[in-house]
């Protein structure tokens, strides 16, 4: 495959998104306590496994299985953290692979208030923290909301995610691309443009100027976790998306994936339990969004 073959418009996709498998969480909020309680995620293997099953199982395949950040519990420093991760990775190299996974880091993956440390860490285990890549004639960007959501230990990273992601507006118009897909871990806001700020958001200033950025370059969707539960609504024709985890619920959804299909004109999206994909795959309303197989 030319990557040059990847910046032309093919017709339809679909891709599938998971957000915060975290391994650990379940326990460590059923005793109550978020800092130490992550000592066993039994229960996050399972659902991850039947995550990875139910990718497989799906024909046509999807182009990608992005995970949208807080891939463990166990914050940098921790104790379980390393043995988080080596779990997390058992499961997911069972991912068919003709599909390739793409890994947004979150919180948890790098600290709250991230430093040049935990994101070097995070690198050399997950991959880079932000980077763009093209499918079909469609643009997508992986950033690093962290660095908007506290930046204060490493200025210049922040600084050098912004330059970066305005260069990569600036090819996306030169190269006139179908749409343009963001991938964060913190939604920009949960339903309304204007709500306050809490922990599962970001800071009002900050959203408005991405927002704002994101408006005037055409982005059309950006997906996210965090939150763990689904939410999301629209700015200016551009659509927030947040996705509930794959694993520890907060709300009252489902354990789960979205499958998102990607058309000419729009981006359709679905959320599916575990079990609804596992036992039922994609329903026809999106399958018939897709080019017939042969």
């Amino acid at each position: 495959l030319r990557l040059d073959d990847e910046y032309q418009w093919k017709g339809p996709f679909y891709f599938i998104q998971g957000a915060d498998p975290q391994f650990g969480l379940m326990k460590a909020w059923a005793v109550g306590d978020t800092n130490n309680g992550d000592d066993e995620w039994g229960e996050e293997i399972k659902l991850a496994e039947q995550a990875v099953q139910a990718v497989n199982k799906l024909n046509p395949k999807p182009k990608f299985f992005v995970l949208c950040g807080d891939l463990i519990h166990g914050m940098p420093g921790t104790q379980w953290r390393k043995d988080q991760e080596r779990d997390l990775k058992n499961v997911l190299k069972n991912t068919d692979q003709d599909i390739p996974l793409v890994f947004v880091s979150g919180n948890h993956d790098i600290g709250n208030t991230p430093t040049r440390e935990t994101v070097d860490n995070y690198c050399r285990n997950w991959g880079d923290d932000y980077f763009s890549f093209w499918v079909g004639g469609v643009f997508f960007l992986v950033l690093n909301s962290q660095l908007y959501f506290d930046s204060s230990k490493c200025p210049e990273l922040k600084q050098a995610q912004d330059e970066w992601l305005n260069g990569q507006l600036a090819l996306a118009e030169k190269h006139k691309c179908k749409h343009i897909i963001v991938f964060q871990h913190i939604p920009l806001f949960l339903k309304n443009p204007d709500e306050d700020h809490d922990y599962f958001n970001l800071d009002k200033s900050v959203r408005e100027e991405i927002m704002e950025k994101f408006h005037r370059a055409g982005v059309k969707a950006v997906f996210s976790g965090h939150y763990h539960r689904n939410a999301g609504g629209v700015y200016k024709g551009l659509e927030m998306v947040v996705s509930s985890a794959i694993g520890c619920q907060l709300g009252k959804d489902q354990h789960g994936l979205r499958v998102v299909v990607v058309t000419d004109e729009k981006i359709v999206h679905r959320y599916y339990s575990l079990n609804d994909l596992t036992s039922g795959g994609i329903e026809q309303e999106l399958l018939d969004l897709l080019p017939k197989q042969n």
